[in-house]
């Protein structure tokens, strides 16, 4: 592998030099010296330079496609020849916390199965408290959560970003206003998720960033799933934030529709974990399989 792709896909996703070359563990020089010589190989500009703040051209959103799709072959070479070492065959527990185990989970277990038929795979469904628990106490060796609190002895890694967004159904008269306020969202009858969820408490995090408290919504109901709470939505007025990847049928079928929340957006990463130190081959088999469908940055 060419290390200058590398180095520039690194600074094209950081768009710094300086967290590049800290990613990288390299001198900011040498990350200059990278960039300089391939827009040299290329006659071409990769970058436009804006005092402190960098972009990328044209011609760098080209490569940067390009290196996307070569670091998609070398993870699928690895993952391939990792196969053929022996770990053809096992168990592996897997625990998922209930978001990602209802709409994320099950088609990347189906294509892992396709490559790895004499793998056996066990599913544990959770929230984010009872998933990280079980990792603790050794009854899975991965977890995949969507909480924001971490635990010292897990280490986590960012697996995929999520949105969570407040919906309603498509008779609510809210759908019609064309912006909610911060203020609003007091007087709103809300339905979520229960204490211990990962959801819940990046919800609880976001609101307290601009000076609400959980307390002050009016919660009508706290149910255990996602699929509960759209049920609920549906047979009542009440509002629900919830993951934008749980919510693409109803989206497309018109039966649900997203608020938009003035000046307020709820980001997150779902994270891989496991426990601190050497991950098991079998385990590490899995999460190559995993980041040769997602960009996950190992």
């Amino acid at each position: 592998m060419d290390f200058r792709l590398k180095v520039f896909f690194t600074v094209a996703n950081r768009l710094s030099f300086t967290k590049a070359a800290t990613e990288l563990f390299i001198t900011q020089p040498a990350i200059s010296k990278h960039i300089q010589e391939l827009e040299e190989q290329y006659k071409i500009k990769l970058f436009e330079r804006n005092g402190s703040k960098i972009s990328l051209t044209i011609a760098g959103e080209v490569l940067l496609k390009h290196t996307k799709n070569i670091f998609e072959v070398y993870r699928e070479i690895d993952f391939d020849m990792s196969a053929l070492i022996n770990k053809q065959k096992g168990l592996l527990r897997l625990g998922a916390s209930t978001t990602i185990s209802q709409y994320i989970i099950p088609p990347l277990l189906a294509r892992f199965h396709k490559k790895m038929q004499d793998i056996k795979v066990n599913l544990l469904n959770g929230n984010t408290e009872q998933i990280e628990k079980a990792l603790l106490n050794k009854e899975i060796e991965i977890g995949i959560v969507e909480g924001q609190s971490k635990t010292q002895s897990i280490k986590y890694t960012e697996f995929l970003k999520d949105e969570l967004v407040l919906v309603c159904n498509n008779t609510n008269p809210l759908k019609n206003k064309e912006q909610v306020s911060l203020e609003d969202l007091k007087d709103l009858q809300f339905v979520t998720r229960e204490q211990g969820s990962g959801t819940l408490e990046v919800i609880e995090h976001a609101l307290k960033s601009f000076g609400i408290n959980l307390s002050q919504l009016k919660i009508e109901m706290q149910l255990g799933s996602p699929e509960s709470i759209k049920s609920y939505l549906m047979n009542s007025d009440c509002v629900a934030f919830i993951s934008i990847h749980a919510i693409e049928k109803e989206l497309k079928n018109n039966e649900l529709v997203i608020l938009d929340v003035d000046d307020f957006v709820i980001e997150r990463f779902f994270y891989i974990i496991t426990l601190q130190g050497k991950v098991d081959a079998l385990s590490e088999l899995f999460i190559k399989n995993i980041s040769s469908h997602y960009n996950l940055r190992l």
